[in-house]
């Protein structure tokens, strides 16, 4: 079996090989390799063989990497700018500013207190541009939430606890949205068995802001019902929003039916275009990852040539 086409388990944590990781970045593997031989800007786990493993932390990292150089930063400043945006006394620890966020936020659902949750997420916006809130905050805190309850460490009170607050929150966010924008239309949706929008509508709202329309379908979407929207609605891609494993007979059957039938691009995103992205892509579609900026950067590429 070719190493570079599937995502490996190494020493308990998930790890992806250097082509997955380019096309869920948009970083190539050139560059990879040159940001960690020349820079020393991401460390990949490297295999007897020679083959370069990256972790879901060091994913983040290059996204983050990414945005910094589209921001006019050169390739030679990144690693200090990196060390400067830990403060100094918490280098070399793992408690920053956003981890003081996170466990605030997670011991108010341990606790089913929604007054301190929303203290805690009032003041993280208070404080930071909802973008910023929403990449180190927001979604950090989903992966770790979905692996505490995944584990049994959670329970299913506290995930629904949660879930109900920030669809709430968000939803009244996307509701008060304005309506007056004449970009291009998508259709977005859970994948099947994905019940839970909160993904889906942190996409939207970046896609709104970033000018789209949007047609929102929500959770648990069965694929085959989806071409008669796009159609209906006149929208001009297809993004697919999921965390889950799905049933086998989604990402081989249902998925490339969909990519046939509707013959628009098909996007999927959220960790699960990131644990099964050669499956999607041998599907006819797109993985776009977990990093909501990144994926829209991808999605606008690709109706560039639309």
């Amino acid at each position: 079996m070719n190493t570079e086409s599937v995502t490996a388990e190494t020493q308990g944590r998930r790890r992806y090989p250097i082509g997955t990781v380019a096309s869920l970045t948009g970083v190539s593997p050139i560059t990879l390799r040159a940001w960690e031989r020349r820079y020393g800007l991401v460390h990949p786990l490297r295999k007897p063989s020679g083959h370069r493993l990256y972790s879901r932390e060091d994913i983040d990292l290059i996204h983050r990497v990414v945005a910094l150089l589209e921001g006019g930063m050169r390739i030679g400043q990144v690693k200090d700018e990196l060390i400067a945006e830990t403060p100094e006394e918490e280098q070399g620890e793992a408690s920053t500013v956003w981890d003081s966020y996170r466990n605030e936020m997670i011991a108010a659902i341990v606790r089913f207190d929604e007054r301190r949750l929303e203290t805690a997420y009032g003041n993280a916006l208070a404080l930071h541009p909802v973008e910023t809130v929403t990449r180190e905050l927001l979604t950090p805190l989903l992966v770790e939430l979905g692996e505490r309850w995944q584990s049994g460490a959670g329970n299913i009170a506290e995930e629904h606890f949660f879930a109900f607050y920030l669809r709430n929150t968000l939803g009244a966010r996307f509701h008060h949205r304005q309506r007056d924008t004449t970009g291009r239309k998508i259709l977005a949706a859970c994948l099947p068995g994905e019940h839970h929008e909160i993904g889906l509508l942190l996409f939207g709202l970046a896609a709104h802001q970033a000018g789209f329309r949007l047609v929102l379908l929500g959770a648990d979407m069965p694929l085959s019902d989806i071409p008669l929207a796009a159609a209906k609605s006149d929208c001009e891609a297809i993004v697919l929003s999921g965390s889950i494993k799905p049933e086998a007979t989604v990402i081989e059957a249902d998925l490339p039916r969909l990519v046939n039938e509707t013959n628009l691009p098909v996007l999927i995103g959220g960790l699960t275009s990131v644990n099964n992205h050669d499956a999607i892509s041998r599907a006819g579609a797109i993985p776009l990852g977990s990093d909501i900026n990144q994926g829209l950067r991808h999605l606008m590429d690709i109706l560039r040539t639309y």
